[in-house]
C-alpha cells in the first residue's frame, strides 16, 4: 500500500497542474486565480488593461505559493520527517523550505515594485508605452484598448490562459503571466504551422489548429504567435486590416458556413445588378451597422407569378455578407447539398427568395 506521503505528493501534483493550467471543470467550480481574486481584480469589461495588470500580478503571487503549500501539506502527510520542526528536518527538506519561502518573498517584492506609481513599473505598462505618442503615455494606449474591448464587434477566441483578441486597432494575446500587444497598422501576419487533431472534447470531427506569427515593423514590439481553430480563420481575416500570408502553403479547412459564404458571394456577383434611384440614400446595414447596405432582393429566377419565390418590396437594408449569413442560418445543417438551390424568407418582410434573386447595388 502506498504511503500517505506518496499519495499526497501525487494528489498535490494534480492540484498544482490544474491550478496553473485550469481545465473547464476547474473553471466552472471557481477554483482559478481570476475567481478567487475577483473582488480585487474588478471587471475585465470595464477596464481591460487595469484588470490584466492585477491579474498577471496576482497569478504570479498565487503560483509562487504552491511549493510552500506542498511543504506545509507534507508536515501533516509525513509526520515522521519532522518537517514541522525545521531544525530536525533533513538537509534536502531544509533546502526545499528555504526556496519555498524565498520564491513568494521575491514575487511579493516584485509585485510591490510593479504596483508603485500607479503600476508604471509593470511590464505591461512598459509594453503599452512603446505604442504611445510622444506627448502621451501608456495610460492613453490603455484607454484606447479599454474602449475597443467593450465593443461587441471585436474578435475573441481561446481559453482564458491563451486568448486572442482583435479589435479595430489592436491585436492582443493574453497569456498566464503577460499580454502581447501589437497595432494593426504595423503588423505582418504569416501562417507558420498547422496541426490536425482527430478528436477533441467538444467535437467528434477532426479539428485543424493554425499558428499565425504576428510580427510588427516597430522594432520595440516583440513578435508573437497566436493559435486558433481553422473554422475561425474567416472571422479573424474579416477583422484584420493586413492580409495573412500563407508562407507554409497550409491548406486551411474553413467552416461550412465560411465556404458557403464565399460561394454565395461569387454567385451573387454574376447576378443582375440593381441601380438605386438617385433620390434614394443608402443607409448602414441593419445586420452589422458597419457596411452600407449594398443588395436588393428582386425576383429574377422565374416569371412574377411562377415558382415559390416572391417579389420583395423592401428598400435596400442589408449588406451582402449579412444576407449570406442569414441565408446560411436558415438551412438544414445536415444537408448542405441543398443550400444553393433552396429558398429562404426575407429577414424583413418574409417574402421567399433564392440566390438568383439577390442583386448587388451599383
Amino acid at each position: 500500500m502506498e504511503s500517505p506521503a506518496v499519495t499526497f505528493t501525487l494528489a498535490y501534483l494534480v492540484f498544482a497542474v490544474c491550478f496553473v493550467f485550469p481545465p473547464d471543470e476547474v473553471r466552472s467550480a471557481g477554483l482559478t486565480v481570476q475567481s478567487l481574486l475577483s473582488a480585487w481584480l474588478g471587471s475585465e469589461d470595464a477596464a481591460f488593461v487595469q484588470y490584466h495588470l492585477r491579474r498577471s500580478t496576482g497569478t504570479l503571487l498565487a503560483h509562487s505559493l504552491l511549493p510552500l503549500g506542498y511543504y506545509l501539506g507534507m508536515c501533516i502527510a509525513a509526520p515522521e520527517k519532522h518537517l514541522c520542526f525545521f531544525y530536525l528536518a533533513s538537509k534536502e527538506w531544509k533546502t526545499f523550505f528555504f526556496f519555498a519561502v524565498l520564491l513568494p518573498a521575491i514575487t511579493s517584492a516584485l509585485a510591490y515594485y510593479w504596483s508603485r506609481k500607479g503600476w508604471n513599473n509593470h511590464p505591461l505598462a512598459r509594453t503599452l508605452a512603446v505604442h504611445a505618442l510622444p506627448q502621451s503615455g501608456w495610460r492613453a494606449v490603455a484607454s484606447s484598448i479599454n474602449t475597443e474591448f467593450r465593443r461587441i464587434d471585436k474578435f475573441a477566441t481561446g481559453a482564458p490562459g491563451a486568448r486572442v483578441i482583435v479589435t479595430d486597432t489592436w491585436v492582443i494575446k493574453v497569456t498566464t503571466y503577460c499580454l502581447h500587444v501589437a497595432q494593426q497598422q504595423d503588423i505582418h501576419l504569416t501562417v507558420t504551422d498547422s496541426r490536425q487533431h482527430e478528436l477533441t472534447p467538444d467535437s467528434n470531427v477532426p479539428v485543424q489548429f493554425l499558428t499565425i506569427r504576428v510580427a510588427s515593423v516597430n522594432p520595440y514590439v516583440k513578435a508573437f504567435d497566436i493559435r486558433l481553430n481553422s473554422t475561425e480563420y474567416g472571422e479573424l481575416r474579416e477583422k484584420l486590416r493586413a492580409p495573412i500570408i500563407n508562407a507554409a502553403n497550409v491548406v486551411i479547412h474553413q467552416s461550412l458556413s465560411d465556404l458557403f459564404l464565399e460561394t454565395f458571394t461569387s454567385l451573387v456577383e454574376i447576378n443582375q445588378t440593381y441601380h438605386v434611384p438617385s433620390t434614394q440614400e443608402l443607409e448602414p446595414c441593419i445586420g452589422c451597422m458597419q457596411t452600407i447596405a449594398n443588395i436588393k432582393l428582386i425576383k429574377n429566377c422565374q416569371e412574377p407569378n411562377e415558382g415559390e419565390c416572391q417579389q420583395c418590396y423592401c428598400r435596400p437594408m442589408w449588406c451582402l455578407t449579412c444576407m449570406g449569413k442569414w441565408f446560411a442560418s436558415r438551412q438544414d445543417q445536415q444537408h448542405p447539398e441543398t443550400w444553393l438551390s433552396s429558398q429562404v424568407p426575407c429577414p424583413t418582410c418574409r417574402a421567399k427568395f433564392c440566390i438568383l434573386d439577390v442583386c448587388l447595388i451599383r
